[in-house]
């Protein structure tokens, strides 16, 4: 009984031992192919995120040089990786419940003075006007409190 759970054991790290180096493998020529592949031209990044073109490679001295944005610089080719993947925003409003695309709509100039009139316009005056003495008085307070303590009534406590 003994020998056999261990037997299993085994047989499971062997297998999870050849699963991962079969996929390291997979990676490394992946990788390689990239390389290969650079030419002048073709869009890159580099793992510290520069973003620019293949301008030369040279593969004597694992080289390229990226042009980004005007500037002119050389990355040893283990820098260089494939640029990532920039998804096309699209707004809320512009797909229906189910994400389909909604037809366009082309706005005419009856459409367009229609909604500009109906915008309100209202200034609102936001001056203060004084209120007098004896209306002062007649408006009714609410006491104000702080952190549980009722500001309206005097202190009881004296310092003796």
């Amino acid at each position: 009984m003994q020998y056999s759970f261990l037997i299993i054991l085994v047989v499971l790290m062997g297998g999870m031992m050849w699963w991962q180096s079969r996929k390291a493998k997979q990676q490394q020529s992946k990788v390689k192919d990239f390389r290969d592949s650079l030419q002048p031209g073709k869009e890159v990044a580099t793992y510290s995120g520069l973003l620019g073109t293949i301008v030369s490679v040279d593969l004597e001295k694992e080289q390229a040089v990226i042009d980004s944005e005007g500037t002119l610089s050389k990355w040893r080719l283990q820098a260089i990786t494939e640029p990532p993947v920039v998804p096309a925003y699209v707004h809320d409003d512009e797909v229906d419940d189910n994400g389909n695309p909604l037809p366009a709509v082309e706005a005419t100039s009856a459409d367009t003075e229609a909604s500009q009139a109906s915008i309100d316009t209202t200034v609102v005056d936001d001056t203060q006007v004084p209120i007098d003495g004896d209306a002062a008085d007649s408006v009714p307070t609410a006491p104000t409190t702080t952190a549980g303590y009722d500001q309206s009534t005097e202190s009881t406590s004296s310092n003796n």
